[in-house]
């Protein structure tokens, strides 16, 4: 009986320290547990930290991509706008680079107006904008190749406006002078009237009662046909310019431009290329006639067109 007791003390001993070993065992297992789960807790949050850190990095690259090629846009499309603006005149010439680039500019504004647009369509906006940039800077030397060409057509057309005003003022000069009347057998009778109303020619200078002008106006190819004005200055002997109110002396002005004296006006009837015989004008003054030499200059148009004289004794 004894001996029965003596060997199982020890058996309980054993099996004392088994299970406490036991306890320790589930106790490291449980907390190697609770270690690997919270470990893998961990790795999951950081995964999932960087997954959204990685998410908004994306995000945030593709909306400053997106400002980002929204201003090149925009600085391209602008640069297009004032290349336009200010060279309307050249639209023609440049017409199918503008459909082109318009073209190019409603496919970038269509990605970048996308809400969801991919990371490759705004790589492909990108690529875009770029070649944009590249037709733009083609456009505008263009621009300035025609603006340089223009530039060189102005001077020349305006070098041919001169020379084309100077020969229009030139033949308008040659037409105007061509036009000018020319007098031609210019004669002064000196002419005393007697009582019966006979005349008589007469060199004498206190028998002259009309000093009378006499000439031809030729024939004139080039002066249309109507009215003209022909002006007479007689310059008596002491060398002065005879004139009178009753025949409405006045003074004229050269084809110089210098202002002179003229005796009297007499209106003409001109036919185009034909000539005007004997045109007379009778000059009668209030005061005698003095010894000397009388001189008829005629004008017209400014010009002396013709001149005589007479001797009176």
């Amino acid at each position: 009986m004894s001996q029965y007791n003596q060997s199982s003390a020890p058996q309980n001993g054993s099996n004392k320290k088994n299970s406490t070993i036991l306890y320790w065992v589930v106790i490291v297992i449980l907390l190697a547990s609770c270690l690997y789960l919270f470990m893998s807790k961990q790795q999951m949050a950081k995964e999932n930290s960087d997954a959204l850190l990685q998410k908004q990095q994306t995000i945030d690259s593709v909306k400053t991509d997106r400002a980002s090629l929204q201003a090149d846009f925009d600085a391209a499309s602008a640069k297009i706008d004032q290349l336009a603006s200010q060279n309307a005149k050249l639209d023609s010439a440049l017409q199918g680079d503008k459909v082109e680039m318009a073209k190019l500019q409603g496919q970038i504004k269509a990605i970048l107006t996308k809400k969801n647009a991919t990371q490759a369509e705004l790589t492909k906006a990108r690529d875009m904008i770029t070649s944009l940039t590249d037709k733009t800077k083609q456009y505008e030397a263009r621009i300035a190749e025609l603006e340089k060409e223009n530039t060189q057509l102005t001077g020349q057309n305006k070098v041919l406006t001169r020379e084309r005003d100077s020969t229009v003022e030139k033949n308008i000069a040659l037409k105007r002078v061509g036009s000018v009347l020319h007098a031609s057998n210019i004669r002064m009778e000196p002419i005393h009237k007697r009582r019966n109303g006979k005349e008589k020619e007469t060199s004498k200078a206190k028998k002259v009662d009309v000093l009378r002008i006499i000439f031809d106006i030729d024939e004139n190819r080039i002066a249309e046909s109507g009215t003209k004005q022909i002006y007479l200055r007689i310059i008596g002997g002491d060398g002065n310019v005879l004139s009178t109110p009753s025949n409405a002396s006045g003074v004229m002005t050269t084809n110089t431009g210098e202002q002179i004296k003229y005796s009297v006006l007499r209106n003409i009837v001109l036919t185009q290329n034909q000539p005007v015989k004997d045109v007379s004008i009778d000059w009668q003054q209030d005061g005698d006639y003095t010894k000397g030499t009388y001189r008829i200059e005629v004008y017209n148009e400014g010009y002396k067109v013709g001149s005589g004289s007479v001797e009176l004794k």
